[in-house]
């Protein structure tokens, strides 16, 4: 018998593959492709800024899904089932941040080197782009389910959980750049960005249970 987790979880990828699931990778692809008609056919440059490149685009990318975390559970009616679920609720909602990492971040880590390769970044330096991808996106997702549900019971609150969470967002930003330089070696800053994100894991599905809750009262 599926527990009540694994349900969630398996019914947030089926909906994710219905709709919505790529268009965070088609918002990164845009952002590969638009910025260098911005900056100029320098290739230097672009080799040296495409990390970052790289990273905002994925940061914006992340928080472009947050619609799909909580809102739609709170119109359709599941998010209160989710509340009478026979599982704590920060397991539940951890849950629901796994299905939204893994529809919408995973595919950005696995699409880097590909975009990495259209800014002329070098093979290295995009892998090392991807795996500070790969440990720094789900701090994002995590921040971006406390957003959600401080916003789920607003109007345009998909609009509004991006900027609430984008400050919070800047230090991962930060640590993941710098561990993505090909300049430096990348453990100091990738150590910080791990810190970040088990920091942020931890604390993402109790903050945004808490929050539910108080929506729930």
């Amino acid at each position: 018998m599926t527990s009540p987790i694994a349900a969630l979880l398996l019914r947030d990828l089926a909906l994710a593959r219905g709709g919505g699931a790529g268009l965070g990778l088609v918002f990164f692809l845009l952002v590969v492709t638009l910025t260098p008609f911005a900056v100029g056919p320098d290739l230097a440059l672009l080799e040296r800024i495409g990390p970052a490149i790289l990273w905002l685009g994925a940061l914006l990318a992340t928080l472009l899904g947050l619609d799909r975390l909580m809102q739609a559970d709170h119109e359709d009616g599941s998010l209160d089932l989710i509340h009478l679920a026979p599982a704590p609720l920060e397991l539940m909602v951890g849950a629901k941040i796994l299905a939204h990492w893994l529809t919408t971040g995973l595919p950005l880590v696995a699409a880097t080197p590909l975009f990495g390769a259209m800014l002329g970044v070098a093979p290295a330096a995009t892998l090392k782009v991807a795996l500070a991808l790969l440990i720094g996106t789900p701090a994002i997702a995590c921040l971006g389910a406390i957003g959600a549900a401080l916003t789920v019971g607003l109007r345009k609150g998909g609009l509004l959980a991006p900027v609430m969470i984008l400050p919070l967002a800047i230090p991962v930003l930060i640590f993941g750049v710098a561990a993505s330089d090909p300049a430096g070696d990348g453990f100091g800053p990738m150590g910080v960005l791990a810190g970040l994100a088990l920091g942020y894991a931890a604390l993402g599905p109790f903050a945004a249970a808490a929050a539910l809750r108080l929506l729930r009262d």
